[in-house]
């Protein structure tokens, strides 16, 4: 029986570490067949921001003395383990210094760490690069989820690549209703439905899409853009609803209104997998090409959807196969042509869905689990070897 710490962020909070670290532990345990045992220090903004349930235990993240306690509950737990979900901006501390602490006392208890980079650059730049190395050392194992990561963390931190292990983002299942009924449900038996998925903000190229509308209708009459997906908690502190408002402007003003369809609410995973098994064409039309994971674009590929992409580094990693699914950033003529070619036909709409089906399979929760617990296994048991050898 392995005993696993997670550190991340946690459900109920809304954000993608919070789903990716709750989904993780669902997984791992599945795939123990129930066997194992865990506890989640889960991190937060303020005390008591959340409710959070049984084996559960907040951490302020700008608390630094709460850091070390974390890793003494750790070692209170018996953990064999520790898997630390990281992203810039969770923990406290300039560039999240914070959890150096917390990893530098996993250390002197001899308790392994597995540490997921969600961000990696192939140019890290101060401060972040300093405590992301640091926290490199620390690891005993990394794991990414894109191959050219695996590239990256070797370039950039000097890890050597056998400590560095590809496991693809997790996805949910293709839910069992037909795609069908969940069309009929949704009132897109009619409708072409190209869509995007996440928390609202600029800097995603909706605009690029929207500005494809007034081409692309003239081709399929029947298209309509799905934006989905509630504005991101900070965006709405700084600016209100101001920037869908100024979304839906833009298709008022190209006389577009009616192929747009903004669906302002948040969605639970099994609504989320409906939707995306719903629409006809995922896209993520994103202008930055250094984004290294994506996690709405892993669960359209992981429920087989057709998809569209600018070639940021994720996407150009998880389609590699598929080089005709990447579309310039920005290049409304582009996006009008690539989504007309696959909306005017079914023929290749379904040679298409096929392939990412393919791809899809490897990223589905039990497979994605039983890598991990394959490797969280594998790195215990080094460890029990190596605390054996120097008692010895």
């Amino acid at each position: 029986m392995t005993r696993i710490a997670y550190i991340g962020t946690y459900v109920p909070r809304r954000c993608g570490i919070a789903t990716y670290t709750h989904h993780l532990r669902q997984a791992v345990n599945a795939a123990s067949g129930g066997k194992g045992s865990d506890l989640v220090i889960a991190l937060t903004n303020i005390p008591d921001e959340h409710t959070y349930g049984r084996g559960v235990h907040p951490l302020p993240k700008d608390e630094r003395s709460e850091y070390r306690r974390a890793a003494e509950r750790i070692r209170a737990f018996g953990a064999d383990l520790v898997s630390l979900q990281h992203e810039f901006g969770i923990f406290g501390g300039e560039a999240g210094e914070y959890v150096l602490d917390l990893l530098e006392s996993l250390k002197r208890m001899d308790i392994p760490v597995v540490t997921t980079f969600h961000t990696v650059f192939e140019r890290p730049e101060e401060p972040y690069r300093a405590v992301q190395q640091r926290i490199a050392e620390l690891s005993d194992r990394i794991i990414v989820m894109t191959r050219t990561a695996v590239r990256y963390v070797a370039e950039a931190f000097g890890v050597p690549r056998e400590r560095i292990t590809y496991i693809p983002h997790g996805t949910p299942q293709p839910p069992r209703d037909a795609r069908r009924k969940l069309r009929e449900r949704l009132g897109w038996n009619d409708r072409k439905v190209v869509m995007s998925f996440g928390l609202l903000g600029r800097g995603k190229g909706l605009e690029t899409v929207i500005r494809a509308l007034p081409k692309l209708a003239g081709r399929a009459p029947d298209v309509l853009y799905a934006i989905v997906g509630q504005t991101h908690p900070e965006v709405l502190k700084l600016e209100g609803e101001s920037y869908r408002g100024e979304l839906r402007a833009l298709a008022a003003e190209l006389g577009v209104e009616r192929h747009l369809l903004m669906i302002d609410r948040y969605m639970d995973e099994n609504e989320l997998a409906e939707i995306l098994t719903a629409c006809d064409v995922y896209v993520t039309p994103y202008p930055g090409m250094q984004q290294i994971t994506s996690g709405t674009l892993a669960y359209a590929v992981g429920l087989g959807r057709p998809v569209l992409s600018t070639p940021y580094v994720y996407a150009r990693d998880l389609l590699a196969d598929c080089p005709e699914l990447l579309v310039p950033a920005s290049d409304a003529d582009a996006w009008a042509e690539a989504l007309a070619e696959l909306l005017g036909s079914a023929e290749t709409l379904e040679r298409i869905e096929r392939r990412i089906a393919r791809i899809g399979a490897e990223m589905h929760w039990p497979v994605v689990g039983r890598a991990h617990l394959e490797l969280f296994r594998r790195e215990s048991r080094v460890a029990d070897v190596t605390a054996s050898t120097a008692e010895g």
